[in-house]
């Protein structure tokens, strides 16, 4: 059975030793000093091993039933959403307005990190409800907001987004639900809606969906959408619980992962609405959700492989198989472990490397949106935009590759149910898929992100890179084996950038052809960047002294690898990126 240990050390090193949290000057940071810090992830971790992991497998083989419109969660589940919620983690990030512990979004994404790896199911419901807290305090009422987000931020409510529909997914200016206004200012929700993650359930007293509807004589396509508030239960005037709304679950997907999260198809029918901001303004409503919700599926990607690789080393350390080919290292076994074989060192190395890089880059985001909120940093805000569908789409691709990468060093036990790796890969699939497939993301990228404002953000990300490259060019040891190393890679990135500036107006497919080269070439130079930043770190370490010697060697290693062996992958991206849409066009659609 496979097993959890959250890696605090790694979290700490990020927060203090690279990133300097408690000196920085966005509000609140100030008192993220080691200590604490240090109290709220051993919390955290505590409750992630003990509570969550443990039923990750029973979620996983019992998964939710459904029975007379009613889903029951998996056994226990109950119990630990219940202790997660008394804790406190629910709001741990959320305003102290409305009962949360106001702490930055950081600590949440790395408190958010252990409970995804523990158990990502279960999980799924606490997350989908910050999601759609945050669009209600971004874009609710104040009657709304204390309405709604004291229950839900205390976890006794959740929350849902209501978007796909059985004949639309990704174009949502094809939704048909309707939204018919009522004389007493609510409004009528009929439609039906699929997919919908936690849509039903038996954790909470309460399920307060947000849905995406049409309010009859709008414009057409995406212009036309509003966004409504349609609770499970209707809410009386002192906030008491009434009768049911007219929303019900009409069935479970029967799915390939995460089977301890209910994924439902909801009926609407002439449900009580409320409506979220202007008429016909519901995608800049939701897009809140969306945008948080990508920020944390691309933490789930690394999440999965990051407990995947975990699990991987265990086995590689324990395995007898063969011999070392430059001398036994076991002499007196009957084999060497698995793990001095240079193959299966590559293999852990590709995962090690990409899920502490893919930490130190998720932290590096989360950042930069506490500076955005908390600061008004437009800047900030424009970074943090154009790398949101890098950060969700690399980020969840490299994760389900790592976790069959973990799976193949398992060899044959990774095939099976026993050891728990084959949940972890059906696990960190569906992080492909929704908020927005990969491809969707790409395409976003290049068609929206890159050239907005003339390009201003990408331009501001290559200054970031220039600046530190210079800053740190006497550093010898630094330049030779991460700065060159990254150099090379942000030269590649800068000329697909003007590759897709000078082609697009052209043909557009030329851009859109090469768009998900683009966001992973773009991917691994964020990985570059924040493994050069983390070596500079640890070769300073060293050269001082540290009682961690061990720690910052490794840490060094690993930076090595995934600048010689991963990061030279850019200009693969490039070379296709160039070749532009010709090969990927030609072929007639019924030669397929």
């Amino acid at each position: 059975m496979a097993g959890y240990s959250a890696p605090i050390r790694d979290m700490q090193y990020l927060l203090h030793d690279v990133m300097d949290v408690s000196g920085s000057d966005i509000p609140g940071y100030q008192d993220l000093d080691r200590e604490f810090t240090g109290a709220i992830l051993a919390e955290a971790a505590k409750f992630a091993e003990q509570e969550l992991q443990p039923l990750n497998k029973v979620g996983d083989e019992q998964g939710c039933t459904f029975e007379n419109g009613a889903v029951r969660a998996p056994e226990g589940f109950r119990e630990a959403y219940d202790l997660m919620r008394e804790g406190g983690w629910t709001g741990l990030d959320m305003d102290p307005e409305f009962g949360g512990q106001g702490l930055p979004g950081l600590m949440g994404i790395a408190v958010g990190e252990m409970f995804v790896s523990a158990n990502m199911a279960l999980n799924m419901y606490q997350g989908l409800t910050h999601g759609a807290a945050s669009a209600i305090f971004a874009h609710g009422s104040e009657e709304q907001k204390s309405t709604y987000l004291p229950n839900m931020v205390s976890g006794r409510w959740s929350g849902t987004m209501n978007l796909t529909e059985p004949h639309c997914g990704t174009d949502l200016g094809l939704i048909r639900t309707k939204a018919e206004p009522q004389v007493d200012g609510t409004y009528r929700i009929t439609g039906q809606k699929i997919w919908i993650s936690a849509g039903e359930h038996d954790l909470t007293e309460n399920i307060v969906h947000l849905v995406l509807a049409r309010i009859p004589g709008g414009p057409d396509g995406i212009k036309g959408i509003s966004l409504f508030i349609v609770p499970k239960f209707l809410i009386g005037e002192d906030g008491s619980l009434g009768e049911r709304n007219g929303v019900s679950c009409g069935g479970l997907e029967s799915k390939m992962g995460i089977h301890g999260n209910a994924t439902c198809v909801m009926n609407y029918d002439h449900a009580v609405g409320h409506l979220v901001g202007a008429e016909h303004r519901g995608m800049r409503a939701m897009f809140t959700m969306m945008n948080e919700a990508r920020l944390g599926v691309g933490l789930q990607g690394y999440a999965q492989g990051a407990v995947a690789y975990q699990n991987a080393v265990q086995f590689a350390v324990d395995r007898l198989q063969g011999r070392r080919v430059t001398g036994p290292s076991n002499p007196e076994g009957p084999a060497d472990p698995i793990i001095v074989h240079p193959d299966v060192r590559r293999n852990l190395l590709a995962q090690k490397s990409f899920v502490e890089g893919a930490r130190a880059f998720a932290f590096w985001g989360a950042q930069m949106i506490d500076r955005a909120r908390r600061l008004n940093d437009s800047d900030a805000e424009e970074t943090i935009s154009l790398l949101t569908p890098v950060i969700k789409g690399f980020l969840t691709d490299r994760g389900f590759e790592t976790a069959v990468l973990a799976q193949q060093t398992l060899g044959g036990a990774g095939f099976t149910r026993e050891w728990g790796l084959e949940q972890f890969v059906r696990d960190a699939r569906i992080t492909m898929v929704y908020e927005g497939t990969n491809g969707v993301q790409a395409l976003d990228l290049v068609g929206r992100k890159l050239p907005v404002n003339g390009g201003k953000a990408i331009m501001a990300f290559f200054e970031t890179l220039k600046s530190f490259i210079k800053e740190n060019q006497s550093e010898s040891d630094l330049k030779a084996e991460f700065l060159d190393p990254l150099k090379a890679a942000s030269r590649d990135l800068q000329a697909a950038s003007m590759f897709f500036m000078a082609e697009s107006a052209k043909d557009p497919d030329n851009a859109l052809s090469g768009s998900y080269d683009f966001m992973h070439l773009f991917g691994h130079v964020c990985l570059g960047l924040m493994w050069t930043r983390m070596a500079k770190v640890s070769m300073a370490a060293l050269a001082e002294g540290t009682d961690d010697e061990r720690f910052h060697r490794a840490k060094l290693a690993t930076g090595r690898f995934y600048m010689a062996r991963q990061l030279p992958s850019t200009t693969a991206h490039l070379a296709r990126i160039r070749s532009g849409a010709a090969p990927v066009m030609e072929l007639d659609a019924e030669d397929f």
